[in-house]
C-alpha cells in the first residue's frame, strides 16, 4: 500500500431516494448496497417516481428529512419521515403521505422498493427503482475545495451531491482528483474498493436544501471544468464498516 491520502469525514446512507439524507458515524458496506441504503421512494399519484432533477414540483424534496431505525427482534428497517416544521412519522403511513403530500401541494406517497423492506402490516404498492448505480459513491473534499475555488459564491456542500462516503483530503491545484482514479483499488479502513467511474451529476446539485439556496453555478462549473462529472462510483471488492476518522489508502 502507498500512503495516506486522507481519512473519512462523512458517512452517508439515504433511506428514502431524493429525501434528504440521515448523516452516520459507521457505516456498513456490502458488495452491493450500504446496509439501509435507498430502501424507499416516494411517488405521485400515478406511481411516478420523484425527479428533482427534472422536475420544479419535486423541489421541495430534499427538505424531507429521514432516519431509520433497526427493529430489535425482526431486524427489519423501520423508516421515520418528517417534513420542515412537522414531527417524525413512521412510513409508510397515511399520516405520513398526508403530511408529505400537504408539504409539496400534490399527492405524493412513501412506498418500499421491495416487501422486505416494508413493515409485516404493509400491503400497498411498491415503488420501482429507478436505478442502482453503484454500492459506494465517494467524494473528497478536495474535488469540493477545487469547485470553491472555481465558483467562490457557491456553496459545494456535500449534500447536493448526495455521497456515501467523503474523505478529507488536502486540496489538488487545478485537479478533481478523484476523476482520475478510475480502474485503481482504494482501502477505506477495511473496506476495499475499485473506482468504477466518475459520477456524472444532473440538476439535483442545483436544488437549495436546508442551508444553502438554489444555484446554477454549481452544476455549470462542473460541467464547464470537469466533463460533468464530480466525485467517483465504486464497486466493492472487500464489504466491511467504515466509521469516521477511516484513513484512505491507494492499493498497488
Amino acid at each position: 500500500m502507498t500512503g495516506e491520502l486522507g481519512t473519512v469525514s462523512q458517512l452517508w446512507r439515504y433511506p428514502a431516494s431524493s429525501l434528504a439524507g440521515e448523516r452516520l458515524g459507521a457505516i456498513s458496506v456490502g458488495l452491493k448496497t450500504v446496509d439501509g441504503d435507498r430502501l424507499f421512494g416516494l411517488v405521485d399519484a400515478e406511481g411516478e417516481i420523484a425527479r428533482p432533477d427534472r422536475e420544479a414540483r419535486w423541489h421541495k424534496v430534499p427538505l424531507i428529512r429521514t432516519r431509520l431505525s433497526e427493529a430489535p427482534v425482526s431486524k427489519e428497517w423501520r423508516l421515520e419521515v418528517a417534513v420542515p416544521g412537522g414531527a417524525w412519522l413512521p412510513a409508510p403511513d397515511p399520516e405520513c403521505d398526508r403530511a408529505v403530500s400537504g408539504f409539496l401541494g400534490f399527492e405524493a406517497s412513501i412506498r418500499p422498493f421491495g416487501a422486505e423492506n416494508a413493515a409485516p402490516s404493509y400491503a400497498g404498492p411498491r415503488a420501482e427503482a429507478r436505478y442502482a448505480k453503484a454500492p459506494i459513491h465517494l467524494l473528497t473534499t478536495a474535488s469540493l475545495s477545487r469547485l470553491k475555488a472555481l465558483h467562490p459564491e457557491g456553496t459545494p456542500d456535500p449534500r447536493r451531491f448526495r455521497p456515501n462516503i467523503v474523505v478529507d483530503m488536502d486540496p489538488v491545484e487545478g485537479a478533481f482528483p478523484e476523476t482520475e482514479w478510475i480502474g485503481r483499488k482504494l482501502a477505506v479502513g477495511d473496506l476495499l474498493l475499485t473506482v468504477s467511474e466518475p459520477c456524472r451529476r444532473c440538476g439535483f446539485t442545483i436544488i437549495a436544501q436546508d442551508g444553502f439556496d438554489n444555484d446554477p453555478g454549481i452544476l455549470r462549473n462542473v460541467v464547464r471544468h470537469n466533463a460533468h462529472n464530480l466525485g467517483v462510483y465504486c464497486t466493492v471488492d472487500r464489504p466491511a464498516q467504515v466509521a469516521i476518522g477511516a484513513p484512505m489508502r491507494f492499493v498497488d
